[in-house]
């Protein structure tokens, strides 16, 4: 341990001890790192009407709660460290996703991301992310105060939304910036799908990943801030449910999404693709999704949310057809209108009514009424949604 020369000074004549001194140094330098360190998270609360009498057959994280009740939907809390401007940053972020949503998504132990954060100065400087973090697809995120809408979509649904493994993200100009990433691990919406060991070996075929996002710049007049994102997620296999066949073959997620501002200030719209081929059963759904939010004023939205499915050339589609013997092919639109006010500080509240409907209704058909068993698929379901999320 290394002393200034007023604290070998003082101690000379007895006023301090180098011991206290000591432990006083080791404090200032636990409460210098601490300092650079936030604390962030959400409580997500929400009451959830279906009468239809069930959510659909569809997993408990898709609506956020389980229906008709009211329920605790997650506990976000995070620790984090973010880069600085210096071209040797490092950092780091851990977030613990608790509650029933954590659970459904079957998050180890309940990390939803825990990172080291590193930057190397090669041209304009590469962020790195080296650990456990969210995917790079998706229009919607697993926050739900990020989205526009208390449910989660269809395309949600079928994305891989957590990896585990190193991501590079590369910022080449204002406009553009390029993401691309190796994993061992990925977990799905409807379930967890990991990387196939080749043969014997032990030896892990990973998850690729890549992707740009262009940004509008001022020059576009209204349209600046517009964005473009493009990626594709190839993975080698899986261990646990899903999308598994004999030699691993996997599944790729390709994803195209774009926000656009308008000319009236207080309306944007959105739009999102997703393409999802399971490679070892020949298999393959995609679905398409339009968003719109009008601003009224700061406490004030409303969001609009349409989607059609397209499952018809699949045997299994996660939460889109009844899993067990007798696959059924089907399609699937949904509509989505949800109020937002911000009445309280750091308090989210939204009221949602949500319609969806089935082309298929035979057994195996896109709802089941778990009420009334799986001889009785639905065509149509129904909720209606009341939530709040407390932000720190």
């Amino acid at each position: 341990m290394k002393f200034n020369k007023w604290t070998l000074g003082l101690a000379a004549v007895g006023v301090v001890s180098l011991t206290s001194a000591a432990r006083a140094d080791e404090t200032n330098m636990v409460m210098t790192s601490l300092s650079t360190t936030t604390i962030s998270g959400y409580v997500d609360v929400a009451a959830q009407f279906n009468p239809n009498g069930s959510s659909g057959g569809l997993p408990s994280y898709y609506y956020g709660s389980n229906p008709n009740s009211i329920n605790l939907n997650a506990v976000d809390i995070a620790l984090d460290k973010p880069l600085d401007e210096s071209p040797w940053a490092s950092g780091y972020h851990v977030e613990f996703l608790l509650g029933p949503q954590g659970v459904a998504m079957g998050l180890p132990n309940n990390i939803r991301q825990a990172y080291i954060a590193l930057r190397t100065p090669v041209g304009n400087g590469i962020d790195w992310k080296i650990g456990v973090f969210d995917t790079i697809v998706g229009y919607e995120s697993t926050t739900s105060a990020s989205n526009p809408n208390y449910s989660k979509s269809y395309g949600y649904n079928m994305e891989p939304t957590t990896h585990t493994g190193i991501l590079g993200t590369y910022k080449a100009a204002d406009w553009i910036s390029v993401q691309a990433g190796i994993a061992d691990t990925s977990y799905a919406g409807d379930g967890g799908y990991t990387a196939a060991t080749v043969g014997g070996t032990g030896l892990y075929r990973p998850t690729f990943m890549w992707g740009p996002t262009l940004t509008a710049p001022d020059s576009f007049g209204w349209a600046k801030g517009a964005t473009l994102s493009i990626a594709t997620i190839i993975s080698s296999g899986n261990t646990e449910g899903g999308f598994r066949g004999p030699d691993g073959a996997g599944a790729s997620t390709y994803y195209a999404g774009i926000t656009l501002p308008t000319p009236v200030a207080a309306l944007k719209f959105g739009a999102a693709f997703d393409y999802l081929n399971a490679r070892d059963i020949s298999q393959n759904e995609w679905v398409g999704a339009l968003y719109s939010t009008y601003q009224f004023n700061d406490k004030l939205s409303l969001n609009l949310r349409g989607e059609y499915l397209d499952a018809k050339n699949t045997q299994y589609s996660g939460a889109y057809t009844q899993v067990g013997s007798g696959h059924t092919p089907n399609e699937a639109y949904e509509i989505t209108t949800t109020v937002q006010y911000a009445l309280w500080a750091n308090v989210l509240t939204r009221l949602e009514l949500r319609w969806d409907h089935s082309n298929h209704t035979g057994a195996g058909g896109y709802y089941n009424n778990i009420s009334t068993g799986v001889g009785k698929p639905l065509a149509d379901a129904f909720m209606l949604a009341a939530q709040a999320i407390y932000t720190f």
